[in-house]
């Protein structure tokens, strides 16, 4: 599909030498909520060569399928074209996936987690199982410099189920906390946006600029967001991060679109886990305003350019929700703070490993991404 694209140059000859390579591999990793995940992933991607460029690659499309010992699975397509045409951006991804562990502990800022509660409610307390099919597009187009204008659009089904057991899911939605008519839900979104993108690499930035601003309807509601990304590289060995974002909705969104935070790129869990707050469990705050910030120091013990880096990271992160009625708003008062350490491996141009620990007031828990959380 995109090869028959490619974009040609005068005299019928393609305007830069493009060619495509594949891969396949399974995957072996594991979770605090699902356990064990085994996968299988396939792929193919036209690479950049040793041009000096922050995207990844010109175009990809990969085929991830696996299932976790908890009962989750995922099997996801997912094409993007972040600079086969010039000026241009393209995304395209569609699947099924079911995390049947995601965190469910109230709404609002002020839920409260108790170990006890594991042990005389089960340990599906603080639980529940959601499961999604989705699709989603989106085009961006760069309107000056590093400037681009973004739109596309999605359609989710979303179905969340009680795990056996008594669970705070389960109450709520028994009590109507949860609106029942939601559950299942099926959200058409449409979104628009700006983004200003100055990094000098996107898969491991030293250095620049990430920021965005969107605006989305869905299914009777709205979501507006905006975030912030910096990186600085004051020595050699050492790269700073900062990041905040906040997002408020209107109209009544369902619980589907309370759990997620809108991105450029895709949605993620917020407020709690490793896209937001790291050392709190998937979904530990959920509500309709998200406030979250965020510091790393990244230093590389191991460092050969474009080949490997060893990085020894420091981070402290914060987030809070904003229940119905309340104000979105820059704030210090009621923030979840967690902070902790990690060790992360890139090799070659594109692959990227982290692996830490992390602790809030919650407790700790162990970290493992496959990208840096922002």
């Amino acid at each position: 599909m995109l090869a028959a694209a490619a974009p040609w140059g005068a005299g019928g000859t393609l305007s830069a030498q493009r060619y495509w390579r594949g891969s396949f591999y399974p995957n072996l990793s594991h979770s605090t909520g699902d356990g064990l995940w085994i996968g299988l992933h396939y792929g193919r991607y036209s690479p950049v060569g040793f041009a000096e460029r922050p995207e990844p690659n010109y175009a990809s499309i990969n085929l991830d399928a696996g299932a976790s010992t908890q009962g989750s699975y995922a099997f996801v397509v997912d094409a993007q074209a972040p600079a086969w045409w010039p000026g241009w951006r393209a995304g395209l991804a569609f699947g099924a996936v079911r995390v049947n562990r995601l965190g469910y502990y109230g709404l609002g800022n002020d839920t409260e987690y108790s170990r006890d509660s594991l042990t005389t409610a089960g340990s599906y307390f603080y639980k529940v199982s959601r499961t999604t099919q989705f699709a989603r597009a989106g085009v961006q187009r760069r309107v000056i410099g590093p400037l681009r204008v973004l739109a596309g659009a999605s359609i989710e089904h979303t179905d969340f189920r009680a795990l056996p057991g008594r669970s705070v899911f389960g109450s709520d939605l028994a009590a109507g906390v949860v609106d029942p008519g939601t559950i299942p839900f099926t959200d058409k979104v449409v979104r628009a946006g700006v983004v200003l993108d100055t990094r000098d690499n996107e898969i491991d930035p030293h250095r620049g600029v990430a920021a965005e601003a969107l605006f989305a309807s869905g299914t009777r509601y709205t979501r507006t967001t905006a975030s912030a990304r910096l990186y600085v590289h004051p020595l050699q060995r050492l790269v700073l991060a900062g990041r905040i974002g906040a997002e408020g909705t209107g109209g009544n969104p369902p619980l589907a679109a309370l759990e997620l935070m809108e991105s450029s790129a895709r949605p993620f869990v917020a407020v709690g886990g490793y896209y937001s707050l790291r050392a709190y469990y998937n979904g530990r705050f959920t509500g309709p305003g998200k406030l979250i910030g965020g510091l790393e120091a990244r230093y590389a013990l191991i460092s050969v350019p474009s080949v490997v880096e060893v990085k020894l990271v420091g981070f402290y992160d914060a987030g809070r929700v904003f229940e119905r009625g309340e104000a979105v708003r820059l704030t210090t008062t009621g923030l979840h703070g967690s902070g902790g350490a990690e060790l992360a491996l890139r090799l070659l141009r594109n692959s990227l490993l982290c692996m830490g620990y992390g602790h809030g007031s919650d407790g700790g828990r162990f970290l493992f991404g496959t990208s840096w959380s922002y």
